[in-house]
């Protein structure tokens, strides 16, 4: 690492105007950009679009660094330049194109694979809703039990115990880890494991597989607890306190000093790249919204269940350009859990079991969301790839699709990365959302989603996918289900599972 000097000029590669988060000296409406630099553009700035308004802007237009002095720092923020040149510059390519990731797959190191030696046995949930004002740790314990119940163990079967993001989450994003509910069911677990830097919610499972088929486990209890509304209820009563410090400090120091405080910041401007690469529109991503919501109306335990239209979905509040309120996951308190068993074990346990049939790991792009791909959420296209590495299957066999829809731009990246459609194809796939209806080509999110069952952080769509390749998904259930992948992700590296039945 060095320093070096540089002109001050870049191009502007993504830009989103945020109407709904607020950020210390920035009234809102402001704008988020990112900037590749001129010199060298694979090095990537988020920062501020000043002096213009949004309509002045264009990808690719040249921009120039006017610096805010701050007490002891200079911020550097970006206007439009005056001089732009004839056209403006094509935007810049990933390292690795989204076409070519499989190319720089590993090829698996040995030919027996740890997910034959494992299967899911038990799933269970605690009630799921906006400010339950239940102790977090309640939730867990409830859900817990069901799983257990659910597989036909006890509590003295459980040897190990996992979950994601651990004890050290902040506020509303846990319930104490696996300490906490080691001591609240009184397991003494062989193996445990809890941690954010993992491959998603979902990495909390990919664990267990790997202690189960290594031989420290033989059923592993995994979990994962929000309880997002309560805690935000409970902190607007001054009930509860977040500490907050006088300073940005760390990796958050490059994006909550200029008001990219969400995800949606990073991801609204990935999507806005694949809009104008790809041609994609907000309708494309309003069909994504209004299948997770009309398959939410079967399912008795989603929290949004009342029709939506696309009008209502174009007209609703603007959260971060291109997203609407829509867009956004929903909120909620909840706890999901699922047993990971030795396969020897589970076909003599109360269900029939669900195989594991490979998994997605391999990271491929770089982690840090605004130096990743372009027009894809990072931490999709590398895992994608890796999981088909891993099976013979092929997409076209997947008969249910359970995707990380924290935003409506999340799952079009999974289907595209995936390979349900081509890279740049959504807009075609999607089009008035028949291949994503419980009777079309992938059917999507078959309990409502993240956008209208509730944000379970993936777990919930482990959950969904258990239930339809047993067969128990009732209206909603998808005919003939016998293999689902299910992918996880949001704010650390991602994952995939590719799931079968025992048929």
């Amino acid at each position: 690492m060095a320093v070096r000097a540089v002109s001050g000029f870049a191009t502007l590669i993504g830009f989103t105007v945020s109407d709904r988060f607020k950020a210390p000296g920035l009234p809102e409406p402001y704008i988020v950009a990112q900037v590749a630099i001129e010199e060298d553009p694979r090095v990537r700035l988020t920062t501020n679009a000043v002096d213009c308004e949004p309509d002045q802007l264009a990808l690719g237009m040249r921009m120039e660094v006017v610096f805010e002095h701050v007490e002891d720092v200079w911020l550097p923020h970006f206007r439009p330049a005056a001089e732009q040149g004839q056209a403006a510059p094509a935007l810049p390519e990933d390292e690795v194109p989204p076409q070519a990731m499989w190319r720089h797959v590993r090829p698996m190191p040995r030919p027996d694979k740890f997910e034959d030696k494992v299967a899911i046995t038990g799933i269970g949930a605690s009630p799921i809703g906006r400010r339950l004002m239940v102790p977090p740790l309640a939730l867990t314990v409830q859900a817990c039990e069901a799983a257990v119940a659910d597989a036909g163990l006890t509590m003295d079967d459980i040897d190990g115990m996992s979950t994601y993001p651990g004890a050290g989450a902040y506020g509303g994003f846990a319930e104490g880890g696996a300490t906490a509910l080691e001591c609240a069911l009184g397991i003494r677990p062989t193996w445990y494991n809890g941690g954010p830097e993992t491959f998603g919610p979902v990495g909390s499972l990919i664990s267990a597989m790997l202690a189960v088929a290594g031989g420290l486990a033989r059923h592993v209890l995994c979990f994962r607890t929000l309880w997002e509304s309560t805690n935000g209820e409970l902190m607007r009563r001054g009930e509860i306190t977040q500490a907050r410090p006088s300073r940005v400090t760390g990796s958050h120091a490059w994006f909550h000093t200029f008001g990219a405080t969400s995800a949606a910041h990073t991801l609204a401007q990935n999507a806005q790249r694949h809009f104008h690469r790809y041609g994609t529109t907000r309708e494309t991503l309003g069909w994504i919204a209004l299948n997770q919501r009309a398959n939410a109306a079967l399912n008795p335990t989603a929290i949004y269940r009342d029709p939506m239209t696309m009008d209502d979905y174009l007209t609703a509040r603007s959260i971060t350009t291109p997203f609407g309120l829509y867009d956004c996951d929903v909120p909620c308190d909840g706890a999901i859990a699922v047993i990971v068993s030795a396969v020897d074990t589970a076909r003599d346990l109360a269900k029939p079991p669900i195989l594991v049939e490979a998994v997605g790991t391999q990271i491929l792009e770089r982690i840090e969301w605004d130096q990743s791909t372009l027009t894809h959420e990072p931490q999709v296209l590398g895992q994608s790839a890796h999981l088909w590495s891993r099976t013979t299957l092929r997409p076209a066999d997947v008969d249910v699709a359970e995707l990380y829809d924290g935003f409506t731009f999340n799952c079009l990246s999974w289907i595209e990365g995936l390979g349900f459609c081509g890279i740049g194809e959504a807009k075609d796939f999607l089009e008035g959302g028949k291949n994503i209806a419980r009777d079309g080509l992938l059917p999507l999110n078959t309990h409502g989603g993240q956008l209208s069952h509730g944000r379970t952080h993936g777990m919930g769509l482990m959950h969904e996918a258990i239930v339809q390749l047993r067969g128990e998904g009732g209206d909603r259930q998808v005919r003939d289900a016998r293999v689902a992948v299910v992918s996880s992700g949001g704010l650390t590296p991602s994952g995939a599972i590719l799931l079968r039945s025992d048929t």
